[in-house]
């Protein structure tokens, strides 16, 4: 008897930014984008953060969230096909730092991956250092442990030196 194999699956964490254009319609968009693909199931949403730019200069304020999903997508597949949500939605396909965008998703964890290359670092480098992260990735998971690191969300939210202001953001009523 032949069956499909069940690929196995991966508690994924992403986090989703926009500065620029629609923020709010920015962000349901790629959310929207990322449940639409088989390879990626559960996905569920925090709340939405207004926060300043942290990066050199002046820039619009941003709109962030983080993501939870399932994926049977490996590591660089799912960075690839977050590149292609974010050129869809009009982000350049150089990955220019600190730029204003319409949308930037970032892999925080991928089940229990450590992984350092000059393409990907998993979990993120910055995750500790960034309230716009922690505060949703807590409003989500405050007891998920990261790995590599291996403290809880709610740890690293509590000593975390970022010393930004997080708002919860309204969301404005469409009718």
């Amino acid at each position: 008897m032949t069956g499909s194999v069940a690929k196995m699956t991966e508690r994924v964490f992403l986090s989703l930014g926009s500065n620029l254009g629609d923020r709010e319609a920015n962000l349901a968009g790629a959310i929207s984008a990322l449940d639409t693909h088989k390879e990626i199931t559960y996905v569920r949403s925090a709340s939405f953060y207004e926060s300043v730019f942290l990066g050199e200069g002046d820039q619009p304020d941003y709109l962030n969230t983080v993501v939870e999903c399932n994926s049977s997508f490996q590591p660089f597949d799912l960075f690839d096909h977050i590149c292609q949500i974010e050129q869809m939605m009009g982000r350049p396909k150089e990955r220019t730092k600190n730029i204003p965008r319409s949308i930037d998703v970032d892999i925080l964890c991928h089940g229990d991956s450590v992984l350092e290359t000059d393409t990907l670092i998993i979990p993120h480098p910055r995750i500790a250092f960034r309230k716009f992260v922690l505060i949703p990735f807590h409003e989500l998971a405050p007891d998920y442990i990261i790995p590599g690191l291996n403290v809880s969300v709610k740890i690293l939210l509590h000593v975390c030196i970022d010393a930004s202001i997080v708002v919860k953001h309204s969301l404005e009523s469409r009718a």
